[in-house]
């Protein structure tokens, strides 16, 4: 045990190996070795069962630990801390005979942690790189009858301090385990060259075959079967792989011994005039980063998951993605082949633990850590390097500068020159083949895009590309579509990759009443956390989406329409790689657009025929349109869009005349506060003119731009935003309205508005002409401003017509479309893990339903919020579970509110849709009872077709 926790300290990479090589498709036998392990703590702890793959503290050894940056252990590189649990693994397993009658390879494909590992108490040497493959040599280890397999793993060892990969510290065996039959003259490796020559549409291929026999190649599609190993061959003609057309050949590498069968794609990536080109033309990233994340199994996601992530991602319009921070699971990047998405690979190596110190002692331009950063490097290449879906190698993430990175750059150019190298945190970029940079904010991407930014020579010739932005926290992310109006703008701009997609909740099994917990940093008892900060993906940790991915969809649809109904015209504009559009169905005939093409088609405007007419009949103006283009196979929406026309205010022929105890129409007012407290059969609860919101995870977060001032949350805070005090000024009757003058404002400061509650009715309704004007000088901007009311009883539906079905803010909710629409109360409430500001639609017309009867609100274009908790409730809230049951309904019915931005990392709100204090009025118009929603004509959808 002293040597093993000596070793521990060791910069140096895993002993005993063999050469790192690429995970290939054999027809030599194979055993799993997954399945019920046994594990005790070491020293002297009882054994019991564990499942492989899987990790311990999700099994009940140890608990996980959430932290982005901060390491939870002392930083005194290369020592882990004594306080170090390891555990011992064992399986008792009777080997294949048909693995024993051939020399034998013993793979792990993922252990989270340090290992040693002994066959029949034969030690074969030691595991470093968490995410990465290990084979040994059990040749004459393994034996006939029952074999003991003996895993030691620590949490900690010096490698930790290369593994800071913003995500839980798990230790485990995560991924599969097997047993490989190596027959002799078999094949050792393979490496496979496939280009594309877009000029005549040719392809060149090369298989290098690491082999003692005689090797021959196989392109049945292409009819060879007689190609030689390590020879350049010339195909007249091939069909190019691309994420949107994956085509790939089945390529045979045979020797007596043993057959390997790849799926090979011919592409070409490359660099023109700082443009990222694939097979000749420009290519942009329409991308997500992924960790690995199961809520149940953490890191250990099974392929049917990753499958279905990937599906959803391409439903969403998504083309690639990132592997934050570490090489995903090998048959991972079988799917992206198959599937069709781009693929950055990234290293197995994060180093960001020693930002907070100033980067002192970072391993990355120290010289004792030189090994195991070219071993990290060397093993993420080798086991990758026959998929056509890997475009980029990149070095790792937040790991500083420094020689090290240096030399694997260098390394992974020189062995693999068909792809390009990536790495973020090196502003020199002297070894990259992009310019890559996180969180930059669009004045800044824009500047780069034009040239304009300060950079050297050498950066001028790089694409650029944003490894993360858009942060997936909460509610958000904001500012999607200015973003991508830069990428389409500026040729250099290859897009980027949005933090990120998926959540990292764990599961902590269910509330009495059926809730599910979610758990995040500090719920494990971790001393050093980083909170909710794992929860910040555009799906949740089930794999639900979240609203933000309907408005990834919408701003990253490889197809732009535009329609203008004064001009009755269709534009559309292909923003596809290489693809027309004859695989979309659009209920009409579309034009030929070829890839990067534009073509504007008259339409005519068609609706539905009435009963008993023939043919079609032209559409009102005063109706919206929608076009709809579909995949023909896969039946899911690619691009849409809408023309809505404008709405009259909403209006209300005043007839009631106040009376002298304060009743007008339906509607009865207090005398103290000249607030109404009933309508109809309604109780009236708390109504008031507010600016605050229930902080967001992007208004908890500062600003990229204003670093150096606080949150947004904190601001308002700070001006006590939250605790509007009111006093009523007068009450008066002019003609048939009942205008009500209030002044609300903050404790502390000098500052606060001036409302006035202008109310009229019909008899029936009730209508509000709502004016807030600011005084004194406000300290900070607001977060919304409108009005507050409660119900004193929950809700169970919101029906509106409006914007949706998911929510729109300012700067979200490019993926809401006019229509009618029905949530129930937690789905138009818009639960989040850590329960925030969330669900505001925009509606014409909405009824809230409580108990059969309930609130009808009408508007043009006006914010509503509706959810069974006060704000001040959901901002003192933790976790989801922890809200307490329904028992009344909150209302906020909103002139003007800010928008959301990316504040938790990155940049803040843009200048445009922030609020600062101003005038704002409201219109909207209040009746009660009412048993259901008119049906509304004016979200009729119509059907639109090219004109003859």
């Amino acid at each position: 045990m002293t040597s093993f926790r000596t070793e521990l300290a060791s910069p140096q990479p895993g002993r005993g190996s063999l050469p790192a090589r690429a995970h290939l498709r054999s027809d030599a036998p194979h055993q799993p070795l997954d399945g019920t392990w046994q594990v005790r703590r070491h020293p002297g702890g009882a054994w019991s069962e564990i499942r492989v793959p899987g990790h311990l503290p999700l099994q009940g050894h140890g608990a996980p630990i959430y932290a982005n940056v901060r390491f939870p252990f002392p930083v005194d590189p290369p020592f882990p801390p004594d306080d170090n649990p390891v555990h011992d693994h064992r399986l008792e397993f009777e080997a294949d005979p048909a693995v024993l009658a051939h020399p034998s390879v013993l793979r792990f494909e993922g252990v989270d942690g340090a290992a040693t590992v002994w066959l029949n108490d034969v030690e074969l040497g030691t595991l470093r790189g968490s995410r990465l493959t290990t084979e040994f040599d059990t040749t004459g280890v393994l034996r006939d009858g029952v074999n003991v397999l003996d895993v030691r793993l620590a949490q900690w060892s010096a490698h930790s301090y290369l593994e800071d990969q913003d995500m839980w510290w798990m230790p485990g065996i995560f991924r599969s385990v097997t047993l490989l039959a190596r027959p002799e003259g078999g094949i050792r490796d393979v490496f496979v060259h496939a280009s594309y020559d877009h000029r005549d549409g040719s392809g060149t291929l090369r298989v290098d075959v690491d082999s003692d026999a005689v090797v021959t190649v196989g392109v049945p599609a292409l009819g060879r079967d007689d190609l030689g190993a390590g020879e350049s061959h010339h195909f007249r003609s091939v069909d190019p792989w691309t994420a949107e057309n994956p085509m790939l050949y089945a390529v045979r590498v045979h020797t007596p011994a043993e057959v390997v069968t790849l799926r090979v794609g011919f592409r070409t990536v490359h660099v023109a005039d700082a443009t990222l080109m694939l097979n000749g033309r420009p290519l942009l990233l329409r991308g997500v980063n992924r960790h690995e994340h199961h809520p149940l199994h953490g890191r250990a996601v099974d392929l049917e998951t990753a499958r279905a992530e990937l599906l959803l991602m391409k439903k969403h319009n998504i083309n690639a993605v990132r592997t934050s921070h570490y090489p995903p699971q090998a048959s991972f990047l079988d799917l992206t082949d198959e599937l069709g998405l781009y693929v950055m690979v990234e290293n197995d190596l994060e180093t960001h633990g020693f930002e907070p110190n100033g980067w002192r002692g970072n391993p990355s331009d120290d010289p004792q850590w030189r090994d195991a950063y070219i071993d990290r490097m060397r093993r993420t290449v080798e086991r990758d390097k026959n998929h056509a879906s890997v475009l980029f190698w990149s070095l790792g993430n937040e790991a500083g500068t420094g020689a090290n990175l240096d030399a694997i750059a260098q390394w992974a150019k020189r062995r693999d020159p068909s792809r390009l190298v990536h790495y973020e945190g090196d502003r020199r970029s002297l070894h990259v083949d992009v310019y890559s940079r996180m969180y930059a904010d669009t004045a800044e991407v824009a500047r780069i895009g034009a040239f304009t930014e300060p950079e050297d020579e050498h950066r001028r010739t790089l694409p650029f590309l944003l490894c993360e932005y858009a942060h997936a926290m909460g509610n958000g992310p904001g500012g999607l579509s200015e973003y991508q109006e830069l990428f389409h703008r500026w040729p250099r701009l290859a897009g980027g990759f949005i933090w990120e997609w998926v959540e990292h909740a764990l599961h902590g099994g269910t509330t009495a009443d059926g809730r599910t917990i979610q758990l995040y940093g500090g719920d494990f008892g971790e001393r050093v956390h980083d909170g909710s900060f794992v929860i910040d993906g555009l799906v949740h940790a089930d794999r639900t989406p979240g609203p933000g991915l309907a408005d990834v969809a919408r701003v990253f649809a490889p197809v732009e329409l535009t329609i203008d109904a004064s001009a009755s015209t269709l534009t559309i504009v292909n923003r596809y790689h290489s693809l027309g559009l004859s695989h979309l169905d659009a209920g009409f005939p579309l034009p030929h657009v070829p890839a990067g093409a534009t073509v504007t088609v008259p339409l005519q405007l068609r609706s539905a025929p009435p009963p008993g007419a023939d043919g079609a009949v032209a559409v009102p103006p005063d109706l919206p349109l929608t076009v709809s283009l579909r995949d023909r196979d896969q039946g899911h929406e690619v691009a849409w869009a809408q023309y809505v026309p404008p709405r009259p205010p909403v209006s209300l022929r005043a007839t009631a005349v106040p009376s002298d105890d304060l009743r007008l129409g339906p509607a009865v007012f207090d005398p103290g506060t000249g607030m109404p407290v009933r309508l109809g059969d309604l109780d009236l609860h708390d109504v008031a003119v507010s600016l605050w919101r229930a902080p967001t995870e992007n208004d908890r977060g500062r600003g990229w731009e204003e670093h150096d001032l606080p949150s947004m949350a904190d601001r308002w805070a700070a001006a006590h935003l939250d605790d509007l005090r009111t006093r009523l000024i007068d009450v008066t009757v002019d003609g048939a309205a009942l205008v009500v003058r209030t002044r609300s404002g903050p404790p502390v400061i000098d500052a606060g508005v001036d409302v006035t509650w202008r109310w009229t009715s019909d008899g029936e309704a009730l209508a509000l002409d709502l004016t807030i004007e600011p005084y004194g000088q406000w300290p900070c901007e607001w977060a919304r401003a409108g009005i507050d009311l409660r119900l004193d009883r929950p809700t169970s539906q919101v029906t509106w017509t409006g914007w949706g079905p998911g929510p729109q803010y300012p700067d979200t909710g490019q993926g809401a479309r006019y229509g009618d629409f029905t949530a129930d109360r937690d789905t138009y409430a818009e639960r989040t893990v850590r329960p925030q500001e969330h669900g505001a639609r925009r509606i014409d017309d909405a009824f809230i339903d409580v108990g059969g009867i309930g609130l009808r609100v009408r508007g043009v274009d006006v914010p509503l919020t509706v959810r069974p908790w006060s704000r001040q409730t959901v901002a003192a809230t933790a976790h989801d579970h922890e809200l307490p049951a329904a028992t009344s309904t909150w209302i906020s019915v909103d002139a003007a509110a800010s928008g959301v931005g990316t504040a938790s990392c990155g940049p803040g709100v843009l200048p445009a849709y922030r609020l600062a204090p101003s005038v704002q009025r409201l219109r909207v118009v209040l009746q009660q009872p009412i048993r259901e929603l008119p049906a509304a004509t004016s979200s009729y959808q119509s059907v639109s077709e090219p004109s003859p």
